[in-house]
């Protein structure tokens, strides 16, 4: 299998797309080679923040390590809910930076690309050898195996609470999904399906894909940034949380970590869309759901 790098600098990197392609070979795809790391990171270029200490390389190397040992007894999905959070926490980054697809594909070649192996090596059908999508080191935000992680705890989160991001990557679909669509980028939309899944409204994959696209179609005439205004957010409560990453200790790996101390979405706004979208999610197919109903005799 893949195995960490043999090289690791001290302080994380940007890696850009021309340069992370040669890397991304057949060999590395099926698990079966390592990423020449001194060679990858005479190509990478520094961050933009390269003297603070959320540049530092080591505490996101520990953390990848610590949630291959923690699962390695589970499916390697499992991981996702416990590193989503903690990864956010640990780099701390704003969604400007966090759109600069150099630094996640550095984070997969260059510093974890036995994680990416781990996580996503997959058989795409019987007799066929196992591989990793290309997509999972160098992708858009909602494929690509890091990127993926710390947008879904960035929509999710509520405020400094991390909770409901370990509820959504408890259904793959939402991942693959939801990170798509624009409409969870609206805190209450994104708070409201955190809801639906809590209170097992919905519960599997066919029925989070059968309710986003309800939503989604239903945004199209409905806005929800009316019906349920979210709170005013100031940028004061990132930058202090980001600059608190100076002084701050490695993030807990047995509780969650706290986020920037935004205000939490609205409790009103959250309860409205509850409401709606539940009636929305009744009326949309749901593929097996009819069977499931004619089986327990529902109505």
């Amino acid at each position: 299998m893949t195995d960490k790098p043999n090289h690791l600098p001290e302080r994380l990197a940007l890696l850009a797309d021309l340069n992370a392609a040669q890397y991304l070979t057949d060999g590395l795809l099926a698990g079966k080679e390592d990423v020449p790391a001194i060679a990858l990171n005479k190509t990478t270029e520094p961050l933009p923040y390269d003297g603070e200490s959320r540049a530092e390389l080591d505490p996101v190397r520990a953390l990848v390590e610590d949630a291959m040992y923690q699962f390695r007894e589970d499916r390697p999905t499992a991981a996702d809910g416990w590193l989503a959070p903690r990864l956010h926490a640990t780099l701390r980054l704003t969604r400007r930076e966090a759109a600069d697809r150099r630094i996640w594909n550095y984070l997969a070649l260059g510093v974890a690309p036995d994680y990416v192996v781990w996580r996503h090596l997959m058989a795409k059908s019987e007799g066929v050898a196992s591989k990793v999508a290309a997509r999972r080191f160098q992708g858009p935000a909602y494929t690509q195996a890091f990127a993926r992680l710390w947008w879904a705890a960035e929509l999710f989160r509520d405020g400094p609470d991390y909770a409901p991001v370990v509820t959504v990557c408890g259904i793959q679909d939402m991942l693959n999904t939801a990170l798509r669509m624009d409409i969870v980028d609206h805190r209450p939309t994104a708070q409201a399906l955190v809801r639906l899944m809590k209170q097992g409204t919905v519960r599997t994959g066919r029925e989070v894909n059968a309710v986003l696209a309800a939503i989604n179609a239903s945004a199209a005439t409905l806005m929800y940034d009316v019906v349920a205004p979210d709170a005013d957010r100031h940028g004061k409560p990132l930058r202090e949380w980001i600059e608190g990453a100076e002084s701050a200790p490695a993030v807990p790996r047995r509780d969650l970590p706290i986020g920037p101390y935004e205000e939490k979405t609205p409790e009103r706004s959250v309860d409205v869309l509850v409401d709606h979208f539940a009636e929305l999610f009744a009326e949309a197919p749901v593929r097996g759901r009819a069977d499931a109903e004619e089986e327990t005799g529902a109505v």
